[in-house]
C-alpha cells in the first residue's frame, strides 16, 4: 500500500479515472503546464495531452458553464476552482443549471461534472482565501457535496466523483494537501458517496467531524482518553443521517467539530436531526464546536486559534462528559465577542 500526500491522491485518482474513461477531462487555472496551483495535476499534462488536460482563462464562469455543456453531450468533465470563493461568479451555471438539469428534463439529461475547490483556513491566505463556504452549496438538491480529509478519502472520494451521473462537488481543505497517509489504489480503494466513514468506534460519545477537523476530533480524543466514537462525515450534502443517527442511539451524545461559522454551519442540521431523530436516547443535550463568527484572521497567532484546537475539543470533551452540560466556547470563556 503506498504512502501518498493528499495532493499526491488527488493527482493519483484523476490520472486512474482518465486511463479508465477517455470522457473524462480536466480543466481550470494553471492546471495544465503549471501543474495546479497546489500540484494536484502533477503529471497529467504529459500523460495525457492538452486535449484532456487545458488551461483556462481566468473566468469562473467561463469554464464552469463550458463544463456543464461539455458534461450534458457526454463528457465527464472535472474542473478545479481555485479558492473556493472564486466559485460565486459561477454559481449560476452550478447551482440553477448543472443542479436543475436531471429534475427539469424528467431524467432526460444528466450532468456528470466535478467541481473541485481548495478550502479553509490555516495557511495564512486571509480572510477573502479562508472560508470553507459549504454553505453555499449544500442546501442545493441535485447536487451532492463532499469533504476529504486524509489521503485515502481524497483518492477515493474523487474517484468515485468522477463515476457519479450527476453533478458533485469535492472541497479540498489546503492544509491537508502536503498530509502523508496510506492508499489504497485501484477499484478497492474507491470509497462511497454519500456516506460517512467511522473512523474510530467508541461507546460513550459520538464526535462527528468533516475534512480537517477529523484529524482534530482524532487528536482530541486520544489526548484526553475517552472512548469516542468518530465520524467523518465526508458527504455533506446529502449526508448519511443513517451511520450518525445509529452511532448516537448507541453512545447517547453528540458532539460535532466543524471549521464552519456557529451561525448557519452545518452541523446544526446534524444536530437538529439528532434532537429530533433521537432524542430519547439522548443522555446529554447534543451540541457544535465552531469557529467563532469572524472573518478568517490573517495574523498567524490568531488565525491559529479560528479553527477548534486539538486542546480545546479536549476541554470541551472532557467537560461533557464529565458534567453532562454544553461547555462555554473559548471565546465565551476568554471574554471575546464574536
Amino acid at each position: 500500500m503506498p504512502t501518498m500526500r493528499v495532493n499526491q491522491a488527488i493527482a493519483t485518482a484523476l490520472a486512474d479515472e482518465m486511463r479508465a474513461d477517455a470522457s473524462v477531462m480536466v480543466f481550470g487555472e494553471d492546471i495544465a503546464e503549471a501543474e495546479g496551483p497546489f500540484k494536484t495535476s502533477e503529471g497529467l499534462l504529459a500523460e495525457f495531452g492538452p486535449l484532456r488536460v487545458r488551461d483556462t482563462p481566468i473566468s469562473e464562469m467561463a469554464f464552469t458553464g463550458a463544463a456543464v455543456g461539455a458534461a450534458t453531450l457526454g463528457m465527464r468533465p472535472v474542473i478545479e476552482i481555485m479558492f473556493v470563493e472564486f466559485l460565486g461568479v459561477a454559481l449560476d451555471e452550478l447551482v440553477t443549471e448543472a443542479a436543475k438539469f436531471r429534475y427539469l428534463s424528467n431524467g432526460a439529461l444528466s450532468v456528470p461534472m466535478v467541481v473541485r475547490a481548495s478550502v479553509g483556513s490555516g495557511l495564512g491566505f486571509g480572510c477573502q482565501h479562508s472560508q470553507t463556504l459549504e454553505n453555499w452549496v449544500s442546501a442545493t438538491p441535485g447536487l451532492t457535496v463532499v469533504t476529504i480529509s486524509d489521503a485515502q478519502s481524497a483518492y477515493g472520494l474523487m474517484r468515485a466523483a468522477i463515476r457519479d451521473p450527476d453533478p458533485v462537488i469535492v472541497l479540498e481543505p489546503r492544509t491537508l494537501y502536503a498530509r502523508r497517509g496510506e492508499v489504497t489504489t485501484g477499484e478497492a480503494g474507491i470509497l462511497p458517496l454519500r456516506r460517512a466513514r467511522t473512523v474510530r468506534p467508541g461507546a460513550d460519545i459520538t464526535v462527528v467531524a468533516m475534512g480537517q477537523t477529523v484529524g482534530i476530533a482524532l487528536d482530541a480524543v486520544a489526548a484526553c482518553d475517552v472512548d469516542a466514537e468518530v465520524i467523518d462525515l465526508a458527504t455533506l450534502s446529502p449526508w448519511d443521517r443513517s451511520t450518525v443517527l445509529t452511532s448516537v442511539h448507541r453512545t447517547g451524545r453528540l458532539i460535532v467539530v466543524e471549521e464552519a461559522p456557529l451561525t448557519g454551519g452545518w452541523g446544526a442540521q446534524v444536530v437538529a436531526t439528532a434532537a429530533s431523530e433521537a432524542f430519547s436516547a439522548l443522555t446529554a443535550a447534543p451540541f457544535r464546536i465552531t469557529t467563532p463568527d469572524v472573518p478568517v484572521p490573517y495574523a498567524k497567532h490568531l488565525e491559529a486559534r479560528f479553527v477548534p484546537t486539538v486542546e480545546d475539543v479536549a476541554r470541551q470533551l472532557r467537560t461533557y462528559l464529565d458534567t453532562g452540560a454544553v461547555p462555554q466556547p473559548w471565546w465565551v470563556l476568554e471574554g471575546v465577542s464574536a
